[in-house]
């Protein structure tokens, strides 16, 4: 198969969906309110980038058609960075990167882990560029992760919190990653998961060969393909993103991640469909951009049980293109609730109000424009006024 060149695609979807964008008023912000002004970190998605890949420098993963996001939060007086972690790697591949890349440390995939999963135990050497300069009780983080990246920082979180005990058996006390060994929960001030699907999407599920309207490219379909086996090197099948994004594996997954009780947790769901007479789910065309359109028709209508017995049911059938809004609003066994601005609080997922776009609105939209600026700054300015 012929390789396409990543640079020329890139500069060529430049000049295909990027415009020059005026910067959105600034909300009134009154900072002497703010309580605390820790670093916000963004964790990108499936086939995302962040600021350690060259692609970032051609098209901001956070912003998109509208602008350098990171950049404009950090006029309003908000630290923020953007993580690169393996595009179509699994949640723990994933989770490792990121905490090397805030740590300033080598990737360390972990010695029971790497073996297991048939790969190497180290990777990329981050000592020299981390993502920030101190991080500790003291210097806590917020972490934002758009779809999987949702996935991606709650797993570490379980991580720096819990430990690993498959890890601490496998590896001499010193060899072993501090990720790995836990007591760090209180390196963490707040999580934000924006379109996650936290118990996984029925878009790896519908049979994508379907007939769904010939003015639908499958384009979706091409990029899960790739996220099947994208490095070719002999891992484990379920070392992957799309493993973890099934229904039975995300559920699994759940059940070994825990809500910290001193974390605040906030979850942003998405949906551009309408909900038709007879009760399915069709994309609104205006919200929806064109590579979602077929799989959001499909999930709109899917019913099935999965293999382990879960019900999928007309509850799953709204959705952003990509994952379901169902999915997207907390791990269903975790403690959750309503957004509340009068009564934030810690340890339970602050559902947040569905935002009315598609899968990649809050990325800034890539055909269609999306100015997500004020919402990130409205965001960003409420968690840095909670105690």
């Amino acid at each position: 198969m012929k390789k396409i060149k990543i640079i020329p695609l890139i500069l060529a979807l430049i000049l295909l969906v990027c415009s020059c964008s005026k910067s959105v008023p600034a909300s009134k912000i009154n900072k002497q309110d703010w309580s605390t002004n820790y670093t916000f970190v963004f964790c990108h998605g499936l086939s995302g980038w962040g600021s350690y890949d060259k692609q970032n420098k051609y098209l901001k993963y956070w912003g998109m058609r509208t602008g350098d996001l990171l950049e404009y939060l950090g006029e309003q007086g908000f630290n923020c960075v953007s993580a690169s972690v393996a595009p179509h790697g699994s949640a723990w591949d994933r989770a490792c990167e990121l905490y090397a890349q805030l740590t300033g440390s080598v990737v360390d995939y972990g010695k029971e882990h790497s073996e297991r999963c048939n790969h190497e135990r180290f990777g990329t050497d981050f000592s020299e560029n981390p993502l920030i300069e101190k991080w500790d009780s003291e210097n806590k983080i917020n972490l934002l992760g758009h779809s999987f990246g949702g996935v991606t920082v709650r797993l570490m979180s379980e991580l720096m919190a819990n430990g690993s005990e498959a890890e601490i058996k496998a590896t001499d006390s010193d060899d072993i990653s501090p990720l790995f060994t836990g007591g760090k929960a209180d390196f963490i001030n707040s999580i934000t998961a924006l379109a996650s699907p936290h118990n996984g999407t029925t878009a790896y599920d519908i049979d994508h060969e379907e007939e769904a309207g010939s003015k639908y490219q499958n384009w979706l379909s091409g990029i899960m393909a790739n996220a099947n086996n994208p490095e070719q090197d002999g891992r484990a099948e379920y070392d992957f993103a799309n493993y973890d994004m099934f229904i039975d594996n995300a559920l699994e997954l759940n059940s070994k991640i825990e809500t910290l009780k001193n974390v605040y947790y906030f979850s942003v769901p998405c949906n551009s469909t309408i909900k038709q007479k007879d009760g399915t789910y069709l994309p609104d065309e205006s919200k929806t951009e064109a590579m979602f359109c077929r799989s959001s028709i499909l999930m709109g209508k899917l019913k099935e049980k999965t293999p382990n017995g879960f019900v999928v049911d007309e509850k799953w059938f709204m959705n952003d293109g990509l994952v379901n809004t169902v999915s997207a609003y907390a791990p269903f066994d975790a403690p959750q609730k309503e957004y509340d601005k009068n009564n934030v609080e810690k340890g339970i997922w602050n559902i947040m109000p569905i935002y009315d776009g598609d899968h990649m609105s809050l990325q800034g939209g890539f055909t269609i424009k999306n100015d997500v600026k004020e919402f990130y700054l409205k965001h960003l300015d409420m968690i840095n006024r909670l105690n």
